[in-house]
C-alpha cells in the first residue's frame, strides 16, 4: 500500500514537471461578512490578499495512460499480496499436517507396542463382554498395528 502512495506521488510529480505548461493567474483570500474564508479571481469587497498560484495544463491522454498504469501497480501488488498471503497458508497447513501426522505415529507406536507385549488381547462385545482373541487374531492384529505404525511414522 505504501508503495502504491509512494508511486503514485511520483507519477503526480512526473506529470507536472512533464506537462510543461505552466500558467499564473490572480487569484484573491477575503473573509465575507458573515467570517467565511473564500477565494475567487474576482474579490467581492477589499481589502483582499492576492495569492500566488500556479496551475499546469495537463495532457488527457497522459494522464489517462498514468491512471492505467497506476490501477496495473495496483492490481500487480494485490498478487503479490495475495500469493504471499496464500504461501503463509499453505506454510501453517503444512505445520499443522505435521503436528497431526506426529501425534498419530505416537499413537500408531505405543498402540503397536501394546500389543507386542501383550499376552491376551480382548475385543469389548455389547453389552460389556470380553471375546479374548486367538493367537491366528492376535498375529493379524499385531501386524494390523504394525502397518499403520509404519504407514504414519515414514
Amino acid at each position: 500500500m505504501l508503495r502504491s502512495a509512494i508511486t503514485l506521488t511520483m507519477l503526480m510529480g512526473a506529470l507536472t514537471v512533464a506537462s510543461g505548461h505552466v500558467a499564473a493567474s490572480d487569484v484573491y483570500k477575503y473573509t465575507d461578512e458573515k467570517g467565511n474564508v473564500l477565494y475567487t479571481d474576482k474579490p467581492r469587497t477589499l481589502p483582499a490578499e492576492r495569492l500566488n498560484v500556479q496551475t499546469t495544463k495537463v495532457d488527457p491522454t497522459t494522464v489517462t495512460r498514468q491512471a492505467e498504469d497506476m490501477k496495473r501497480m495496483q492490481e500487480a501488488d494485490k498478487a503479490r499480496a495475495q500469493a504471499a498471503t496464500q504461501q503463509t497458508n499453505q506454510a501453517n497447513a503444512a505445520q499443522l499436517n505435521a503436528k497431526d501426522r506426529a501425534e498419530r505415529c505416537s499413537k500408531a507406536r505405543d498402540r503397536y507396542d501394546k500389543y507386542m507385549n501383550s499376552q491376551k488381547l480382548y475385543e469389548e462385545k455389547p453389552g460389556g463382554e470380553r471375546h479374548y482373541l486367538t493367537s491366528e487374531e492376535l498375529d493379524a492384529a499385531r501386524a494390523s498395528a504394525k502397518a499403520n505404525m509404519d504407514s504414519w511414522c515414514k
